[in-house]
């Protein structure tokens, strides 16, 4: 079974999905978290084919972002809730494989009975208990607190490397409708002229960053998404308290504003400001979350943000400017300092373009 995205999806019994996990609550090394059971016998639509994703665990180190294969693979419009998790408030976009669904259309009832199959533990599978006490890494270290593992933590064991150059990623974004003809089209013409006019070099390519933007300009467009901040150093970048909570509309600051709050690193009291952020800006978002804590996905220990940062409704990494991860589906929400956003009235709200700023994950059935 191969599902694309716009399918519809049943999710299996509890009993189905225990019967096809390790000792250890995975499959092919991909955490099956406690909070996904309360999902068993509902339907969704498959938001996109996860058969790539991005190393968020060693990018961290590195700074090399890079992107990881990962197979047999789907995202619905699901997000963690962080409870077995020690709260964490980072509501990633959760991994399921194709054999914890049953796709609603007979016609591929066949071959998903053939993967469930397959996928049975000879040893009969894992108990609800196990999946549970899984989420506790088993190298705890006494006096520092749970050590958490869940799917953000764990990416390196179930994916496996992916070069960017290799084609047959591109061909199934398009083919497994994550990613229209047009917009793989545009996202293919930036590298080139990035790479072809040096845009991204601090003095030489001035020239190019300013034909960008005036082309933009011309339609509306966004402008050149990757430039450098105006401050030598984060670490008297302005902060601003604005007592955002869930449900307050606000609006994302100019670009060339939040510019004004950023270091040559793009960062903003330790806070990187990215490229994908750039094509919300002017817009007006409603609150989701106030993040004052999180697991770190190189530790598995939970962090509490000195200056909480919020997380708004629809806004998410669309993977349109990331050189080595091109078109990456995870959909990581964009976490916002107060000083990028101003509070506006609920009369200001206007949903923004599909296509050039937000794609809006599919609904739920029911």
């Amino acid at each position: 079974m191969t599902l694309s995205a716009g399918d519809w999806v049943e999710v299996r019994s509890k009993e189905e999905i225990l019967a096809t996990l390790d000792a250890n609550g995975r499959l092919e090394g991909l955490p099956f978290m406690p909070q996904m059971f309360k999902w068993c016998g509902q339907r969704f639509q498959v938001y996109k084919r996860a058969h790539k994703t991005c190393d968020t665990v060693t990018g961290y180190n590195t700074g090399e972002w890079l992107g990881r294969r990962l197979p047999n693979a789907v995202h619905l419009d699901l997000r963690c809730d962080g409870e077995a998790y020690g709260g964490c408030q980072a509501a990633c976009l959760i991994f399921w494989k194709e054999a914890w669904l049953s796709p609603v259309d007979p016609a591929q009832a066949a071959s998903a009975a053939r993967d469930l199959v397959a996928a049975r533990q000879p040893s009969g599978g894992c108990t609800a208990r196990a999946v549970f006490d899984a989420t506790k890494s088993p190298d705890q270290v006494a006096g520092k607190g749970p050590r958490y593992s869940c799917q953000a933590t764990e990416l390196p064991t179930y994916t496996q490397p992916l070069k960017w150059w290799d084609a047959r990623q591109y061909a199934e974004d398009i083919t497994s409708g994550n990613v229209s003809v047009g917009k793989m089209f545009r996202g293919f013409l930036y590298f080139a002229y990035v790479g072809a006019t040096m845009a991204r070099r601090p003095r030489l390519g001035r020239p190019a960053r300013w034909i960008y933007d005036r082309i933009q300009s011309l339609w509306g467009g966004v402008p050149f998404p990757r430039k450098r901040g105006d401050l030598a150093t984060d670490k008297d970048a302005p902060i601003a308290d604005l007592g955002l909570q869930p449900g307050d509309l606000v609006r994302v600051r100019p670009h060339a504003e939040i510019l004004a709050t950023i270091d040559k690193q793009t960062n903003n009291r330790g806070m990187g400001f990215d490229a994908e952020m750039v094509p919300y800006c002017g817009k007006v978002f409603r609150v989701r979350t106030r993040v004052e804590k999180f697991i770190d996905e190189r530790t598995g220990y939970i962090r509490r943000m000195k200056t909480p940062a919020v997380i708004l409704d629809g806004v998410y990494c669309q993977s349109r400017y990331s050189e080595n991860r091109l078109f990456c589906p995870r959909g990581i929400f964009a976490w916002w300092r107060e000083v990028w956003l101003e509070k506006v009235p609920a009369t200001a709200l206007e949903r923004p373009p599909v296509e050039e700023t937000v794609e809006l994950p599919r609904r739920a059935a029911g």
